[in-house]
């Protein structure tokens, strides 16, 4: 029987980044995926010779002596990926009322171009921006460097999003442009907290950067330093039991047969997935559990893959977010079944980028109109279910049309996901993109605590703190923390 100083659940982002930092700090870790490939969110799967990215389109802040680039610096990683940055000018072109508006990369960039559009809103704009700089602000270098991971942000996360840009300017088409980019962290207008938006929005504003290759270039760089540093990393290994022995984790048991034990078992997956894996234990409550399950989650996406005919579709450095009515949010009593916004973000394998081999389209989808296959599994959800992703992709194709956006003659073949794909291959509760819904009408409900009752067994991932590949960083960070102390950590990385 192997014994490990720490097992890590899933090989997500969250999972890859704890092995890293604590098998360099010496623990003897084994991470365990379910699945073939690794990754999570990162994974990058092949299509007729073609890359597709599963759930990352591009990333923020990674300009040099910003925070997410001393990270990866601190992981050994930062100058073995193949980047691309996005366009200085507009990185976000948001598609609202048939009119176009940029997202400049830089602070003073980002108002003078948008008051391009709105001339009366400088002042406003600059209001906007201070706001997100004090959220900004509350992870930067400087805070490591001082053994802070993270400066109190509460009041942030009992802001409501919606308000606070309906409070900095009474234009309405300005609100609705400053929203634009929501499907980042699957906003909803009665919901989405300004910390969420603020962190995301000041990570691209400072620097957004494409992966050249994929993006599981990322996982796989991080499983090669857990792997230098003497740990293990699995795939096909799908932990099936979270053993408890004495109100103490002791191992797990994969694929339903082999048991591993050790000290410490950090999860990466869903919470309500983690307990439901957990041995019958008092040390977790039934009330707790309870929370934990009632909790809601954020819609998910359906995505179209388009490979592109060679040299048919010239790249565009920069991500198109499209808005076909007046309401930029999603709202699944309004939207469900249809098709008003979506991201479109394109691929090129090569630094030079003249040309686009794939086009991925997304577009927010509820678990809801899946229902009829929910109990299914990949490759087997039956003819039904192809022909509602032809219909539903049908639907995608008309309404970049109706927004001025053809590609006709320009397309080789097509691939589709939907939330069930999510479900199935990342672990997410109904395929949600980015788990547990953060309200701000109730903050503290949706907060989950890396530590829990059972004093070895801890959290990490999305689902705990801010989603997207920051929030994700600072969550591993916190998780971290837990064994090897808040200070040391931050300061070993902000001084790295």
């Amino acid at each position: 029987m192997s014994k490990y100083d720490i097992i890590i659940i899933g090989s997500g982002l969250g999972g890859l980044e704890c092995g890293a930092i604590l098998s360099k700090e010496g623990y003897n870790v084994c991470v365990l995926e379910k699945n073939g490939l690794f990754g999570g969110c990162f994974q990058t799967y092949t299509r007729k010779g073609r890359l597709l990215d599963t759930g990352i389109h591009y990333i923020g802040s990674l300009d040099e002596g910003q925070i997410l680039h001393q990270y990866f610096r601190n992981f050994g990683i930062m100058d073995k990926l193949k980047l691309c940055r996005l366009d200085a000018e507009g990185f976000d072109r948001i598609y609202y009322k048939q009119k176009a508006y940029d997202y400049a990369m830089g602070y003073e960039p980002f108002v003078e171009t948008l008051c391009r559009s709105f001339p009366k809103e400088r002042e406003n704009l600059q209001r906007y921006v201070s706001l997100l700089k004090e959220v900004g602000s509350l992870i930067t270098v400087d805070n490591l460097k001082q053994g802070i991971i993270s400066k109190e942000g509460m009041k942030f996360f009992g802001m409501s999003a919606a308000q606070v840009l309906s409070d900095i300017t009474s234009n309405p088409d300005l609100q609705e442009v400053l929203a634009g980019s929501a499907l980042l962290y699957g906003g909803v207008r009665d919901a989405s907290t300004f910390y969420h938006h603020g962190m995301i929005n000041n990570s691209y504003i400072e620097g957004a950067y494409r992966f050249v290759g994929g993006s599981m270039q990322v996982s796989l760089e991080l499983i090669n330093v857990i792997r230098s540093n003497g740990g293990t990393v699995r795939n096909n290994s799908e932990v099936t039991r979270i053993i408890v022995e004495n109100e103490q984790v002791t191992g797990v048991e994969i694929n339903h047969e082999e048991i591993i034990e050790a000290d410490y078992v950090i999860s990466n997956v869903h919470p309500k997935r983690t307990f439901e894996l957990t041995d019958k234990t008092r040390s977790i409550r039934n009330a707790y559990l309870s929370r934990i399950n009632s909790l809601e989650n954020t819609y998910g996406v359906f995505t179209a893959y388009l490979l592109m005919k060679k040299d048919s579709c010239l790249y565009q450095n920069r991500n198109t977010y499209l808005h076909g009515t007046q309401d930029v949010w999603y709202d699944k009593q309004n939207h469900l079944g249809q098709v008003n916004s979506c991201l479109i973000s394109m691929q090129s394998p090569e630094m030079n980028r003249r040309f686009a081999e794939v086009v991925s389209i997304l577009t927010p989808m509820h678990i809801d109109e899946l229902r009829e296959w929910e109990h299914t599994t990949p490759e087997n959800r039956g003819e039904a279910y192809r022909q509602f992703k032809k219909a539903k992709t049908d639907a995608l194709f008309d309404f970049i049309e109706k927004q001025g956006f053809a590609l006709d003659g320009e397309v080789e073949s097509i691939y589709t996901t939907t939330p069930l794909s999510y479900r199935d291959y990342t672990a997410t509760v109904n395929g949600s993109a980015y788990g547990i819904i953060k309200n701000y009408k109730c903050p503290q409900v949706g907060f989950i605590s890396a530590k829990t009752k059972l004093k070895n067994l801890l959290l990490t991932g999305q689902n705990l703190n801010v989603h997207g590949a920051l929030g994700v960083t600072l969550t591993s960070m916190i998780t971290c923390a837990c064994l090897l102390g808040e200070e040391y950590l931050a300061k070993k990385v902000g001084n790295a």
